[in-house]
This record gives structure tokens, C-alpha cells and sequence, in this order.
């Protein structure tokens, strides 16, 4: 990795851990699981039957288990199980979606093992959707040129998913679960490993405050980063606090700059806050379009595959449409689909429109871009390791390589699935000696908690789906002034803005290092891809409460649109 600084760098330091009281009790596990979606419930389970007899595995989650971001997963999960279909074109699909900033040996690892790894789901008791032949029923999303996505309830693929891992994890009563609990910071150890994780539980008979969990190894399934932003698909729980515990530990973060804004997301009006109603991109997949206010197609011409280009394109060209049109929002039609369709194939889209006053069978579908998924996260090799020893991540909170610079429809919860499997697989041979936690003269930090609302909107006026170096300038400035703003309390409220804050600074100036566009990462002052410049990974780590950056260049064989066999031929 090249040392460089950021263009402006960051003005201010960041906390170096989070100020807390001093932990007013203690308890053990061999390993913590941060996070209870798909990835942290498959890491449960997993590391549950591989490691030895005795060993214990605890779950900690910050609302219930069924709270985070995978029971809202709408379209579905991908996977090469239909006839014709080949990890090798699922790969070609997500490398041409990463356009050049994936890793081809995480891809191929995503690729290969997740038939098996959705194979492993349904003998867990998901209920997927089926044809009346009674095969798989799979469907087809953007930037995918197969039908390779298994859904569940229609529009409910995640819902069932947490349902199944959830009863599963209920069926091993040695998984201890936390619920209501918030992972504040690890406990450092002598070596720079981790030797447990300060957590502070809101309930369940344990209204003292902070405690202290010492363990083995931590595996991180936290979650992403939505609310970083006004609008998001994301639920209230989503407030990076993975990212930014993992970055305060030692570790690395990377493609940060890499957020995805899904295209169509229900617009609820101006003054709407919080989490955005969702339209799956499998609703386009069966035939939907886009059109403006004088009902002119949004991506004629755009794109060779139109409506089903990837999301990064959908969301620019209806972000462009929005600008020159001075509107608010576009539109959906889905109304040639009917009633009949809609109501088996998209019931829980049809009940939430209908619930904002919008009939999708007789009417447009007023929709915008949000943030929907964060690409980037704690830079992990092909086996969930994050650098620090005894730390381990995986699902949206981490940074595989998969993704890229644009996530592929419906890789992430596969991602989760597949690379959980992978810390089970290591884990438990690379079990660390307990340790006692060593005194952290690191200096810790806050903010309040009443600046969330001003960082959202600075964040997605200025560092949303377009980016210039003025806007992100002007970001950076404004976030410095809202890190100095000490905290009312030290409370839940506090923490989470603080690591809001702490990823949001990171992000801004990682847009700003990279000077060109690229997937998700628009540059109206870098409106080029450069390959020669920026054909890599952007990293962040934390130095004494400053940001550094480095570039790790991408191997030449990550390339978007080359096929396996081209890749073999250079």
C-alpha cells in the first residue's frame, strides 16, 4: 500500500475510542458475534458446530434479532442454480457491476460456493418460491444476464431468510443472545489483538450501563452505514458503528467512497425522514420502466440494457432527470402488470405503496434515489481476517473485495452467506490464547447527538450520489465543526452519532482522494474513468485520531467486461 495523503486531508482528529463509563460487569464467551442478519446469524451457527464442545459462541445485536437491514431484502439472493447458468457468467456479471475495483479471487470465491451455500439455507427450512413444476423459481435484476434470483414470498426474500437462520439460532440454546445491546469499543490487548468488547445493554435486566464481554475473537456483521444519510433504505440501527469500532481497534477501512444509491426508492415528500420505502429492482426485472413527468422513458437510450443497466446508472440518469427538470422525484410504471401479478409476486411492494396512498396497479410510482448499501467496509482478506488479531468481518460491514466500485443485485446477501462460512471454516484453528485486557491510554471522545440531523443533510447534499471537489470540500469543513461539538450525555444517542460522524468524515475524504468516476464513486469535476490513476482501492486507517490514506492498486486481471477466458489470455 502507497502512502498518500488525501487532497485537503481531514481537519480535525477523530475519538481514538469512545469515552464510557468503566465497565460495571464483566462476562466471557470463546467468541462474540457482532450483528444478527444473515452474516452474523450463518457466523453463529457456523462457528457454533465447528468450534470444539464447551466453547461458547455469543451473539450480541443492538435492537431484537430480527431488527437489521436483511428482513427488508426485497428482490432476492443470487446464486448460479438455474439450467445454463455458470459461477463463471455470475462472475463476468459482477465484475462488469464493480467496473475494475473488485478482487477476482473474492468474486470467484462468492461464485462458486454460493449454490452450495443457498442449498445449505433451504436445508435450514427457507421457504423459497418454487414453479408450479416445482423447480426454483428465479428471476432476473440489473446487470444480471441470467435469471439467477431465488426469491422467497415474492418480495419477501429476506424476511424468510432471517425467519429460518432466527428458529435455527433458537434451536441451539448454548448461542447466548444479547439483544439490546450496543458494542462501544474491543478491549486491546498486549499484542494489538482484541481481548473482548466494552458493551453497553439498554435492557433485559441489565440497565447498569456498560459492561465488559472478554472472548477469543470477535467476528464484526454489523451492518452498514445508512444513516449517515437523510434518505436510506436502511434501518435506524444502521448507524456504522462496525466501521467505526474496527477502524478505532487498528483496522483498515476501504472503498469507502463506494455507496450505492438504489434508483427507486418511494418518495414520501420533501420533509420525509428516515427509512425510504423500497421499490426492488426485480420490479423493473419484470417489466417496469421509468418515465419523467411527460412520461418520455428515463433510459432509452442510456444504456444498452435500459431499464435493467446497473443501479449506479439508474440512479445517475434519474438524478440528472431530477436536476434538469427541477422535480423532486420520476416515476415507475408498473400498471401493464396487473392486479393479479402484483398481488403474487410483489404483495408486501403492493401493501406499502398502497399504505402511502399510491394503487401501483392504477398508478405511477413517484420514486428517487437513497442510499441503499454501502460497497466499501472493513478491508478483510478472503477469509473474513481484518489485519487485527482475533478480528474478523463479514456481510455489509466489510469490505471482501466483491462488490468493487458497485454492487451487483442481490450479491449481498450471498456475500454474508458465503464469506461467514469462510471465518467458520478458519477460525477455529486460529483461536487466540485468552488474554487480559491492557490498560488504553488512546484518548477518547464524543459528540452530540443533536448534530445527526445537520451531518445527514450535509452529507447527502454534498457527498450523496453526484460529488465535486467544492461539495466535498465544503462537506469536510462543515463535519469538522460538528466533531467539536461535545456530547449533552454519554448515551446511546451520543455513541452512534459519534461513529456516524467518524465514518462520514472518513467517506468525504476518501471521495475526495479519488479523482475520477468510477461505479458508484460521480465526479462532476472527474467525470472520466481513470484507469491509470485509480485502478484500485482506496484505505483508511486511524493514526493517533488522524486519518491516513493509502492506494492499493488493483491486479491488471480486474478488468469490468473481460470474460474468464480473456483474463487468462493477458
Amino acid at each position: 500500500m502507497n502512502a498518500a495523503p488525501a487532497p485537503g486531508g481531514f481537519p480535525v482528529r477523530l475519538p481514538a475510542r469512545l469515552t464510557s463509563p468503566r465497565p460495571g460487569w464483566t462476562t466471557a464467551a470463546d467468541v462474540v458475534v457482532i450483528g444478527s442478519g444473515i452474516a452474523g446469524l450463518t457466523a453463529a451457527l457456523r462457528l457454533h458446530a465447528a468450534l470444539p464442545a464447551g466453547m461458547r459462541v455469543l451473539v450480541i445485536t443492538k435492537d431484537v434479532l430480527n431488527a437489521g437491514s436483511t428482513q427488508w431484502a426485497q428482490g432476492g439472493i443470487a446464486a448460479a442454480l438455474g439450467p445454463g447458468d455458470t459461477p463463471d457468467e455470475h462472475l463476468t456479471d459482477t465484475l462488469v457491476a464493480g467496473a475494475g475495483a473488485c478482487d477476482v479471487d473474492a468474486v470467484r470465491a462468492l461464485v462458486t460456493e454460493g449454490p452450495d451455500a443457498v442449498l445449505e439455507l433451504i436445508a435450514l427450512g427457507t421457504e423459497f418460491d418454487h414453479t408450479p413444476a416445482g423447480e426454483l423459481s428465479l428471476t432476473r435484476e440489473g446487470g444480471h444476464l441470467r435469471d439467477r434470483i431465488a426469491h422467497a414470498g415474492g418480495d419477501a426474500t429476506g424476511a424468510e431468510i432471517q425467519r429460518a437462520l432466527i428458529a435455527a439460532v433458537d434451536a441451539k440454546p448454548d448461542i447466548e443472545v444479547i439483544e439490546h445491546a450496543l458494542a462501544v469499543d474491543t478491549l486491546p490487548a498486549a499484542d494489538g489483538g482484541v481481548a473482548g468488547v466494552t458493551v453497553h445493554v439498554l435492557g433485559e435486566g441489565r440497565n447498569d450501563g456498560v459492561g465488559a464481554v472478554l472472548c477469543r475473537a470477535v467476528v464484526l456483521a454489523a451492518g452498514g452505514i445508512g444513516q449517515v444519510f437523510s434518505a436510506s433504505t436502511n434501518p435506524p440501527v444502521s448507524t456504522g458503528d462496525g466501521m467505526a469500532l474496527a477502524l478505532r481497534a487498528g483496522a483498515t477501512l476501504r472503498d469507502l467512497e463506494f455507496v450505492q444509491f438504489h434508483p427507486t426508492v418511494m418518495w414520501l415528500g420533501e420533509d420525509s425522514r428516515g427509512r425510504q420505502p423500497l421499490i426492488s429492482e426485480a420490479v423493473r426485472g419484470e417489466g417496469a420502466f421509468l418515465v419523467d413527468f411527460e412520461g418520455r422513458r428515463i433510459m432509452a437510450g442510456v444504456h444498452e440494457l435500459a431499464d435493467l443497466a446497473p443501479r449506479d446508472v439508474v440512479a445517475k440518469a434519474i438524478t440528472r432527470r431530477m436536476e434538469e427538470s427541477g422535480r423532486p422525484h420520476m416515476w415507475l410504471d408498473a400498471r401493464h402488470l396487473g392486479s393479479e401479478f402484483w398481488e403474487r409476486r410483489f404483495p408486501t411492494i403492493l401493501a406499502t405503496c398502497r399504505s402511502h396512498g399510491v394503487d401501483p396497479v392504477t398508478e405511477l410510482i413517484p420514486v428517487a434515489p437513497a442510499q441503499h448499501y454501502a460497497s466499501g467496509g472493513v478491508r478483510t482478506d478472503l477469509w473474513g481476517r481484518t489485519g487485527v488479531p482475533g478480528l474478523y468481518a463479514t456481510g455489509e460491514v466489510a469490505c471482501s473485495g466483491v462488490h468493487g466500485a458497485n454492487r451487483l443485485a442481490s450479491n449481498s446477501l450471498l456475500e454474508g452467506l458465503v464469506f461467514s462460512r469462510r471465518i467458520a471454516d478458519v477460525l477455529p484453528g486460529e483461536m487466540r490464547p485468552w488474554s487480559d485486557p491492557v490498560e488504553d491510554e488512546r484518548t477518547g471522545g464524543l459528540v452530540s447527538g443533536s448534530v445527526r440531523d445537520e451531518m445527514q443533510h450535509v452529507m447527502t447534499s454534498k457527498v450523496g450520489v453526484l460529488r465535486s471537489a467544492a461539495g466535498l470540500a465544503e462537506a469536510a469543513e462543515r463535519l469538522a465543526k460538528l466533531l467539536e461539538t461535545g456530547p449533552r450525555a454519554i448515551d446511546k444517542d451520543d455513541w452512534e452519532t459519534t461513529n456516524l460522524l467518524t465514518i462520514s468524515a472518513a467517506l468525504t475524504t476518501a471521495a475526495a482522494y479519488r479523482q475520477e468516476t468510477r461505479g458508484s464513486h460521480w465526479r462532476e469535476d472527474f467525470a472520466d474513468r481513470d484507469d491509470a490513476g485509480f485502478a484500485g482501492h482506496v484505505d483508511v486507517f486511524l493514526a493517533f485520531g488522524e486519518l491516513k490514506f493509502g492506494f492499493s492498486p488493483a491486479p491488471a486481471t480486474d478488468r469490468p467486461g473481460d470474460t474468464p477466458d480473456e483474463q487468462e489470455e493477458r
